[in-house]
């Protein structure tokens, strides 16, 4: 972004979008019926912590226990439109698809239901609030950014607002800006400064109020309240259709093993959701791992028994996928990185490795096991918190060297005869920026929607919350989430510090439960799906298009008898002319699923009402 005339002007052009990217900009998202017209903000009952509820009152005294709230339709606390609020916006941490719709939602709550207000956003993350840099946002300014990916009207950034200093700073931005309310778009560590901003200012019994937003796309924050962050669905997406790439190259090649590592730091969730999605032969879940506390060797043999297996059945090409954190899972590596780390903490690490002689015996053991270039990575700098940067350790390519090594023992001894080759993937960035899912733009703008309503009716310390996902977008709930209900503490530098507690993969859960139904097929047969570039057109998803144009009764995509594959075209019915009138000409030519819809009229009625026939993007 830069400034002309002393007016911000925003740092992309429409006119040098794609086909695809211009289309976006002017689908009118659906909101949820809560939000489409008046509303009140109940309380429910007090809320209590994750866990350590007595240390959590001790770190937020002013905001421990306060309940979650409900938007619910009509009531008699109609909120004054006739106010005028002053509210910023932040970006924090990590990119995810989806988060310039939140803004967007912010933003257009405040146009329909306030009067003059203003909204500034934060440059850069949490550095913009403290040096106080920041964009004044237009309908002009942020009008390139809807429906499209990245973090770039803004810009995000890894500060944290922590130190008394830095609190000061915060306090000087909101009073010389006058902010009625801040909303913090982050993941857990992001939404728990949100919170310890918000308990700041209450004690300083200053007006500004902090609302979160749940973003990351490795999907481990959420809770019964908050059932996903946004992101995942993108983000997993985009991945699964490059898995199918890789999937169908080593079908066609019938010589490659791909090993594919994927992003999820603290949990697998991508990993199993992307498994579920493309069917590979080897999937690795972290969690799995440590509640059956596998060795690093126990998981080489896994993989390796199944490339034999394979190969007695004529396959010697396959799809293996890898969590980024699997090796925070292994306990034995995880006992090998606490006694790394505390050496690396008080020593220095010398050349003739005198330094290993402080290892214990069985920790000297693995990591004279590991690959060099894995012995290195170990021994790279820690990050803020004091952990691994596992993003840094090739965990793919440990894995392929040490399955290649096994095999190689088993070639000599008899059982294994073919040659193996291996490929390495590491898909990360890849799926941070791209342009969000329908699921994910609609998601984000009635996130930022509910938030824009939470501070108008004074709200603080919650995380907006939408609910009832898997219902069309008009039945979805909205609300807001005490942030203290989500925490717990750690002990660090021997002090309580308040964290959200991270969602796991749950081995009881559904979506695991299906994997592990399946896994064992999927090893040996090649049941592969390539999703494509994006997901098919569904009749939910046509509905949520079409129905923010009157009132839709009915919905039916035509398949092919035969193929069970869509025709590439649907039925939308109406109760209204004028509304399916309206709807054909606002989405003909508009974006569904990152393509553009072609839209007529059907030449009769059915059933008496009016109908509009969509050409489906396959």
């Amino acid at each position: 972004m830069y400034s002309m005339n002393g007016k911000a002007v925003p740092g992309r052009f429409v006119s040098s979008y794609s086909e695809v990217q211009a289309s976006r900009l002017d689908v009118p998202l659906p909101l949820p019926s809560v939000l489409k017209s008046s509303f009140s903000v109940v309380d429910g009952p007090k809320s209590s912590a994750a866990g350590n509820p007595e240390e959590i009152a001790k770190l937020f005294p002013n905001l421990f226990g306060q309940p979650s709230a409900m938007l619910r339709p009509g009531g008699s606390s109609v909120l004054p439109k006739d106010k005028s609020l002053k509210i910023g916006v932040v970006l924090s941490g990590g990119q995810a698809p989806g988060g310039h719709n939140v803004i967007c939602g912010i933003f257009d709550y405040l146009q329909k239901h306030t009067s003059g207000s203003i909204m500034y956003g934060f440059k850069g993350g949490p550095a913009g609030i403290m040096k106080c840099k920041y964009v004044q946002l237009s309908a002009e300014f942020i009008y390139p950014y809807r429906n499209q990916g990245g973090f770039d009207m803004i810009a995000s950034g890894r500060d944290k607002i922590e130190t008394p200093e830095q609190f000061k700073l915060a306090e000087e931005t909101a009073k010389k800006f006058d902010l009625d309310g801040l909303v913090v778009i982050g993941g857990d560590d992001s939404n728990t400064n949100a919170c310890l901003l918000a308990e700041h200012f209450r004690g300083k019994n200053m007006k500004t109020q902090v609302i979160g937003c749940p973003k990351t796309i490795d999907g481990d924050l959420k809770s019964k309240e908050v059932p996903i962050s946004f992101g995942f669905d993108t983000a997993c997406k985009l991945y699964s259709e490059m898995i199918g790439n890789v999937m169908m190259d080593a079908r066609s090649t019938g010589k490659y093993y791909h090993f594919v590592r994927l992003m999820g730091r603290a949990a697998s969730h991508i990993t199993l959701e992307c498994a579920l999605q493309t069917r590979p032969n080897v999937t690795i879940i972290g969690e799995e791992v440590a509640a059956k506390k596998q060795t690093l060797k126990s998981v080489t043999d896994y993989i390796t028994d199944i490339i034999c297996k394979r190969s007695e059945l004529g396959f010697n090409y396959g799809v293996i996928l890898i969590p980024e954190g699997l090796i925070d899972f292994i306990p034995e590596v995880q006992q090998l990185i606490s006694e790394l780390n505390e050496i690396l903490a008080h020593d220095i690490v010398d050349e003739a490795g005198v330094w290993k002689q402080k290892l214990q015996s069985q920790s000297l053991e693995l990591f004279e096991f590991l690959p060099q270039t894995i012995q290195e990575q170990l021994l790279l700098e820690r990050d803020p918190h004091g952990n691994v940067q596992v993003a840094k350790i090739e965990t793919e390519k440990m894995l392929l060297q040490m399955v290649e090594t096994e095999l190689h023992k088993r070639m000599q001894e008899g059982p294994y005869k073919r040659d193996f080759a291996g490929k390495t993937h590491f898909f990360g960035y890849e799926g941070r920026c791209g342009l969000p899912t329908n699921f994910d733009a609609n998601y984000c703008y009635a996130l930022g929607y509910g938030a824009g309503a939470l501070l108008h009716s004074g709200k603080t310390g919650l995380i907006s919350s939408v609910g009832n996902l898997a219902a069309p977008v008009e039945q979805w709930t909205v609300g807001g989430t005490a942030l203290t209900s989500l925490m717990d503490v750690e002990r660090r530098h021997g002090k309580f510090k308040p964290v959200i507690k991270k969602a796991m993969v749950e081995l009881e859960g559904a979506p695991f439960k299906k994997f592990a139904s399946f896994r064992d097929e999927w090893a040996l047969k090649n049941r592969y799906v390539n999703p494509g570039l994006s997901c098919s057109v569904d009749e939910k998803s046509l509905k949520d298009a079409f129905s923010s144009f009157g009132e839709v009764t009915e919905v039916k995509i035509v398949y092919d008898r035969d193929s069970g594959r869509s025709r590439g075209f649907g039925f939308v019915n109406f109760s209204k002319e004028d509304e399916a009138q309206v709807a054909k000409d606002a989405m003909d030519g508009k974006a569904l699923l990152g393509r553009p819809l072609r839209v007529t009229s059907a030449v009769e009625k059915v059933r008496g009402g009016p109908v509009v026939v969509p050409r489906l993007p396959t």
